[in-house]
C-alpha cells in the first residue's frame, strides 16, 4: 500500500488514519468477502440447514405438517393452504404462482393454524408472493406449545402470557420478500390477517428450528416400544434445552436453574456425555450467585450443586476443573452447616423442595433435611478425591449429627422418596408404605426421577417400569413430544389431548390445569426436569453404572423386569459402552458387553 505525504506536512496519528481509511476499507471488503464466499459451499451443501455463529449450533427450516385449523373453511377466504405442507425453494418469486392467498374481508379476519408436528426452538420464516398493492401486510403471530396455546388471548382465563419469550405479537410481512421473527418453544402457530380489504399471496411458511448440532451417543431399545419412545422424548426434551446455557424450558423460563440443572446433567450424561455446556452453566450460577448467597435465591438449590458437581466428576473426571471449585464448594459447605440445630434439625432459609410439596411445611423440611444429608455426602466425596481431608470430616461429622434427626415426610412421596435415598429411612419401608397403590397425584416430575431412584435401592424395577409407562406414557397418550413440567394424574380423567381443539366437556389439560407458577397456559410443556427416565432406563434397565471417577470403573447390573430384552450405548471419555441384554428361557439374562479397553467392566 503506498500512501502519499506532501512536504512539509505534520504528519499526526489522526492524519495518518485519515489517509489510511479508504485503504483499510477497501482492504476489510476484500477479506469479507473472500471469507463469505468460502462458507458459501457449506450453505448450497444443504440449503436447509444454515450453520449459526457458535460452532455447534444449527438452524433448519421445518415444514408444517398439517393445517389444523382455519378462520372460514369454506374457501372464501383461504385459498390454497395445502401449498403451505410442502417445502419450496426458499426464494421469493415474481414467476411462481404456487401460493396460498389470504384474504381478510370487513367483519372476517382470515387465520389460520400450522401444526408443525413436534416441539421446536426458534422462530418463524414466512416468504410472500407478489399481490396487489405492493405494501406491507399486518400480521399477527402466536405460538403456542399446545393447540390451546396458540388460539388463546394474552392472560384471559388461560393464563396465556408473554413473559420470557414473545409468543404473541404483530409484526410487518413484506411485499415479494422474506421476513422470520420470534425466538421461544413451539408446535403450533397461528397467523391472522390483521389489514381489512386485502389479499395477501404466502408462498412458503417454515420454523426456524435452533438447536446444538451434536451426535446421540447414548441410546437405549428394548422389547417395549413406549419404553422405548419414553427414553428418546427425553433426550430430545433435554436436547432442545441445551441452548447458549442449560435452559430449565425453552419456551418458560429459558433460564438456569440449579435444581433443574440437578436432572438434566444425568440426562445430559447418558444422552451426550461430555459437553462444556454443563460447566459453563455451572460456573454461571455460581458467579451470578457469590457466597453466602443462594443460588437462584433457594438454599435447597444451593444444596443441589455439590451433587451435580459429583455426577460431573463420576462422568469425566477432570480433577483441573474440579480444583477450580475446591473454594466455592468449601464456603458452601461451611454455610449449610451452619444451619443444622443441635438437636440435628436443619434450619435453612429461603425454603424450597419442589412446587407440590410448598403448602406441606413438614414435607418440606423431610426433604430439606434428606437433600442436606446427600449434598453433604456428595461434598464428602468430592473433597476425597481433592486430597482434603479437613473438609472431608467436617462434612461427615455434620451428616452424622443431621442423621440423629428423623423427619415426618407427611405423606409426601418425593420428601419421603429423599428420605429413602438419604439413608434417613430404608429405601424398601418407603417404597412399601408410601409408593404401592398410589396413583401419585402430587409430585413433579422432576422428584419422579428420585422416587424411581428409591424404588430402584428397594429392588422394585416392576413397579419402576409401571410408573414410567403410567406417568410419562399419560404425556404422550395427550399429545406430547417433549416432556411437561408439571403433570397432575388428577386431571387426566376426560382431559383433551394438546395437538387438538379442545371439545365441549372435556378438560383443557394445558390451559385449564396447573398451580404456583406453571398456572394454564403459562405451564411449560418442554421442561429439561422431566427428562428423568431417560438416564433411569439407561442406569436400572442397561444396569450400567459407574463407579470410578471418568468412567473409569463401570458395574453392569442390567433389571430387565418383564422386558425381553434391552440393549443400548452410554458415552464415556474413552467412548461408547455398548450393552445388549436378552432374558433366556430360564429368566436368567444374557449379556454382551463393548467397551473401550481404558473402562474396567464388573459384572
Amino acid at each position: 500500500m503506498k500512501i502519499e505525504i506532501k512536504k512539509k506536512e505534520c504528519l499526526t496519528l489522526p492524519t495518518l488514519l485519515l489517509k489510511m481509511k479508504k485503504y483499510i476499507l477497501i482492504n476489510l471488503l476484500i477479506a469479507t468477502t473472500i471469507n463469505c464466499v468460502a462458507q458459501l459451499p457449506q450453505v448450497w451443501k444443504n440449503s436447509n440447514r444454515v450453520r449459526l455463529t457458535e460452532p455447534s449450533f444449527v438452524k433448519q427450516y421445518v415444514y408444517p405438517t398439517a393445517i389444523a385449523w382455519v378462520s372460514d373453511p369454506s374457501g372464501t377466504i383461504i385459498q390454497n393452504q395445502t401449498v403451505l405442507l410442502n417445502r419450496s425453494n426458499g426464494q421469493s418469486s415474481l414467476v411462481d404462482t404456487n401460493n396460498c392467498k389470504i384474504k381478510s374481508l370487513p367483519g372476517k379476519t382470515a387465520s389460520l393454524l400450522l401444526d408443525f408436528g413436534k416441539e421446536l426452538f426458534g422462530g418463524l420464516k414466512i416468504i410472500t408472493g407478489m399481490y396487489e398493492g405492493g405494501l406491507p401486510a399486518n400480521v399477527r403471530i402466536r405460538f403456542g406449545e399446545s393447540y390451546s396455546e396458540a388460539m388463546a388471548e394474552i392472560k384471559g382465563e388461560k393464563n396465556a402470557t408473554n413473559d420470557h419469550a414473545i409468543r404473541d405479537f404483530t409484526t410487518l410481512l413484506p411485499w415479494l420478500g422474506t421476513a422470520e421473527v420470534g425466538h421461544t418453544g413451539f408446535r403450533f402457530v397461528r397467523i391472522d390477517l390483521l389489514d381489512t380489504n386485502r389479499t395477501i399471496l404466502i408462498k412458503e411458511i417454515a420454523a426456524a428450528f435452533q438447536y446444538r448440532d451434536i451426535p446421540y451417543l447414548g441410546s437405549f431399545t428394548c422389547s417395549d416400544t413406549l419404553l422405548n419412545k419414553i427414553w428418546e422424548t427425553g433426550a430430545y426434551t433435554l436436547h432442545l434445552n441445551m441452548q447458549n446455557y442449560l435452559w430449565d424450558g425453552i419456551k418458560r423460563d429459558q433460564l438456569a436453574w440449579m435444581g433443574d440443572l440437578s436432572l438434566e446433567t444425568k440426562t445430559l450424561f447418558a444422552v451426550f456425555g461430555k459437553n462444556e455446556i454443563v460447566p459453563q452453566t455451572l460456573d454461571l450460577i455460581r458467579n451470578e450467585n457469590p457466597l453466602p448467597q443462594w443460588m437462584n435465591g433457594l438454599s435447597s438449590f444451593s444444596l443441589w450443586w455439590p451433587y451435580t458437581q459429583y455426577n460431573l466428576y463420576m462422568q469425566n473426571g477432570d480433577l483441573k476443573y474440579l480444583k477450580q471449585q475446591e473454594t466455592y464448594l468449601t464456603g458452601l459447605c461451611k454455610m449449610m452447616i451452619g444451619y443444622i440445630k443441635e438437636n440435628g434439625e436443619e434450619n435453612l432459609p429461603a425454603r424450597f423442595f419442589d412446587w407440590p410439596t410448598s403448602p406441606n411445611d413438614k414435607a418440606v423440611h423431610a426433604g430439606l433435611q434428606s437433600l442436606m444429608i446427600v449434598s453433604l455426602q456428595s461434598s464428602s466425596n468430592l473433597f476425597g478425591y481433592l486430597k482434603n481431608s479437613p473438609m472431608k470430616m467436617v462434612c461427615d461429622k455434620a451428616i452424622a449429627k443431621l442423621r440423629t434427626h428423623i423427619p415426618d415426610p407427611n405423606n409426601s412421596l418425593q420428601a419421603a422418596a429423599m428420605m429413602g435415598l438419604a439413608g434417613l429411612q430404608n429405601p424398601k419401608f418407603i417404597n412399601d408404605t408410601y409408593f404401592k397403590g398410589t396413583d401419585y397425584n402430587s409430585i413433579s416430575p422432576f422428584m419422579g426421577y428420585h422416587i424411581l431412584q428409591n424404588k430402584a435401592l428397594a429392588n422394585d424395577y416392576q413397579s419402576s417400569l409401571d410408573f414410567i409407562r403410567f406417568y410419562w406414557g399419560t404425556m404422550l397418550q395427550l399429545g406430547a413430544t417433549t416432556f411437561w413440567e408439571d403433570l397432575q394424574t388428577e386431571d387426566l380423567p376426560n382431559a383433551n389431548p394438546i395437538d387438538r381443539a379442545v371439545h365441549e366437556g372435556k378438560l383443557d389439560i394445558h390451559g385449564d390445569c396447573g398451580e404456583y407458577c406453571y398456572k394454564g397456559l403459562r405451564h411449560s410443556l418442554c421442561h429439561g426436569w422431566a427428562s428423568g427416565p431417560t438416564p433411569w432406563l439407561s442406569e436400572h434397565v442397561l444396569g450400567i453404572k459407574i463407579l470410578a471417577p471418568g468412567c473409569g470403573i463401570i458395574k453392569i447390573e442390567p433389571h430387565l423386569g418383564d422386558l425381553q430384552f434391552a440393549e443400548g450405548s452410554y458415552p464415556t471419555p474413552y467412548g461408547v459402552v455398548k450393552v445388549k441384554h436378552t432374558k433366556l428361557p430360564n429368566g436368567k439374562i444374557k449379556t454382551i458387553v463393548n467397551a473401550p479397553k481404558q473402562i474396567k467392566i464388573i459384572q
